[in-house]
C-alpha cells in the first residue's frame, strides 16, 4: 500500500555525513564508515562498501524451437560455490560506455556477439551495504566469434568457466527455486 501523495519511484537523496573515515582501500572496491545525521537530528554510523558497478548480459537465442539463455558457471570464492550465472563484468574500463562493457563481456567470458542489445534493467544489487550499481542488457541474435578473433586470454577464475546454452523456461525455474530456498535459509 502506497501512502498518499507519494508515487513509487526512486528518487535522489542525501542525508548529511558528519563523519567519514576510510579503512580499507583495495583493487576493486573501499570501505568506509559514515556517520549520518537523519532529519529529525540523530546520527547512525554507517559501513559502505565502494564498488565501481557491473554489467550483465542475458544473451537470449531464439532460432530453435524454444528460447534459450547463454549461461556461465564461474567459481566464486567469497560463497564458496560454483555459480551458474548470466555472463557479467566490472566497470573497470575508464569511461567505457554501459553498452561497450556488455558487448566486451559477452565476448570475453562467452566468445559470443550478438546482432541486438537493448536494457533491461538498472538496479543496486545490496543497497544497504555497497554502491554496486549492475545494469543488464538483453542480447538477441548470438553468435559465436571464431577464436581466432577473439583477443582476451582468460585468467584465474575465467580460464575455468564452463558456458552452455540453458532452455529459458528451465532457467527462469531455476533461479526462482535458488530465491526461495535461500529464502528459506
Amino acid at each position: 500500500m502506497t501512502t498518499p501523495g507519494y508515487q513509487v519511484a526512486d528518487v535522489p537523496a542525501q542525508w548529511p555525513v558528519a563523519s567519514s573515515a576510510e579503512k580499507y582501500q583495495g583493487r576493486i572496491v573501499s570501505v568506509r564508515v559514515d556517520t549520518i545525521r537523519s532529519p529529525d537530528g540523530n546520527t547512525a554510523e554507517r559501513e559502505v562498501v565502494t564498488h565501481p558497478g557491473a554489467v550483465g548480459v542475458v544473451a537470449l537465442d531464439e532460432s530453435g524451437p524454444a528460447p534459450r539463455v547463454l549461461m556461465i558457471r564461474q567459481y566464486r570464492h567469497p560463497v564458496g560455490r560454483l555459480l551458474w550465472e548470466l555472463p557479467a563484468g566490472l566497470r573497470d574500463v575508464a569511461g567505457e560506455p554501459l553498452l561497450r562493457t556488455g558487448r566486451r563481456e559477452l565476448l570475453e567470458e562467452t566468445g559470443y556477439r550478438a546482432a541486438c542489445w537493448d536494457l533491461l534493467v538498472d538496479y543496486f544489487s545490496s543497497p544497504g551495504i555497497i554502491t554496486e550499481r549492475l545494469r543488464v542488457f538483453l542480447a538477441r541474435g548470438p553468435e559465436l566469434v571464431p577464436a581466432s578473433e577473439r583477443d582476451f586470454v582468460p585468467e584465474n577464475e575465467e580460464a575455468h568457466l564452463l558456458v552452455d546454452w540453458v532452455p529459458l523456461d528451465e532457467a527462469v525455474r531455476l533461479a526462482l527455486l535458488v530465491s526461495c530456498i535461500m529464502a528459506l535459509r
